[in-house]
């Protein structure tokens, strides 16, 4: 099994408007889940999911914070799996490259980390989805 799921985008918009969207609290409670975060390394962060689409609150740590790369831990409440998200934004000439990783999905237990990895795979599209619609249709910037 692949340990690590991979995502590239690229997105119209200056780097600060792609960073400012993963980054401040606000931005990402509206394009991706109700955020308490600060792109701060040692923050303690929640991302609270609506429990009523099957999603459940994840927590975790900032471990880096500086333009442009963002890494933290990534826990499933109910879980004492800790697997880690990376996000880097490279500016191109027609805008902004992004690249994600989630890894460590292997820290899960058997078949577990089977399942945790399709949800997740799918789960990052959709991210990647609703951060392209975000970008389009609610900051403008492109």
């Amino acid at each position: 099994m692949k340990d690590a799921i991979t995502k590239e985008a690229l997105f119209n918009h200056p780097i600060d408007k792609v960073w400012n969207a993963i980054t401040v609290a606000e931005e990402i409670s509206t394009w991706f889940i109700k955020a308490d975060f600060k792109a701060k390394k040692g923050y303690q962060y929640t991302f609270t999911a609506s429990e009523e689409n099957g999603c459940v609150p994840i927590t975790g740590e900032v471990k880096q914070a500086h333009p442009y790369t963002l890494i933290y831990t990534w826990i499933v409440s109910d879980t004492n799996v800790e697997t880690t998200v990376k996000w880097e934004l490279e500016s191109t000439e027609n805008g902004t490259k992004l690249y994600l990783e989630h890894s460590g999905i292997s820290n899960y237990a058997g078949e577990t980390a089977v399942a945790m990895f399709k949800s997740f795979n799918g789960g990052w599209i959709n991210c990647i989805t609703e951060l392209t619609t975000y970008l389009k249709e609610v900051v403008n910037a492109g």
